[in-house]
């Protein structure tokens, strides 16, 4: 289950309001992006998909932290009985499902991290986690950019890791499998993205 737009939107507002920063606008992005490809895609809901992207980081609510916020967006969608937009705030970090490819740091207690890891390794994802996955990647708090800025913006901040490369690797691969269905280029859809991508 998932909120609609107008809940959705009032519960990025609250998050923003518990802890502002230009997370809030990255969230907007993401949630544009994944409605521009969904809206291409015939067998993905417009607004299904815009939800998922504008909460899947919804855990920043309290604060700086790092992958605790994954824990956090968990929780807080599932006190609202939104399972499938909880699932998301988890999945999106994790487009190799192996907790040991995270690239931030385990900012929680032990079994927390433990539910995490067995909820990876079980869950089965759709193409509303993919989607949202490379829509993460395609989204600066200033607007669409190709893969690879994103790419350097996230290394520039946390580091690498031996995950570094395997993880751009899957995205780039669920970029080509959305363009294979849609039959056109990812970036012909999102408006601005060279322009973004090259200031």
């Amino acid at each position: 289950m998932l909120p609609d737009r107008k809940r959705a939107e009032e519960e990025l507002v609250w998050a923003g309001e518990q802890n502002p920063g230009i997370w809030v606008d990255h969230s907007r992005y993401v949630a544009m992006a994944c409605e521009y490809i969904a809206s291409r895609c015939g067998w993905l809901d417009n607004e299904h998909a815009y939800v998922a992207g504008l909460l899947h980081d919804v855990g920043r609510f309290p604060g700086r932290i790092s992958e605790r916020h994954l824990i956090e967006g968990y929780r807080r969608c599932m006190e609202h009985g939104w399972d499938e937009a909880a699932k998301i705030c988890i999945s999106h970090a994790f487009m190799i499902q192996d907790i040991g490819t995270s690239i931030g740091v385990f900012d929680m207690p032990e079994e927390d991290r433990q539910f995490m890891k067995q909820f990876i390794e079980s869950a089965v994802y759709d193409d509303y986690d993919r989607l949202v996955q490379l829509c993460d990647s395609l989204a600066l708090p200033s607007g669409f950019c190709l893969l690879e800025k994103r790419f350097v913006d996230v290394t520039l901040r946390y580091g690498t890791h031996p995950s570094t490369v395997p993880r751009w690797k899957k995205i780039l691969g669920i970029k080509e499998y959305f363009e294979e269905r849609m039959g056109c280029g990812i970036y012909d859809l999102l408006p601005g993205v060279r322009e973004n991508t090259f200031l």
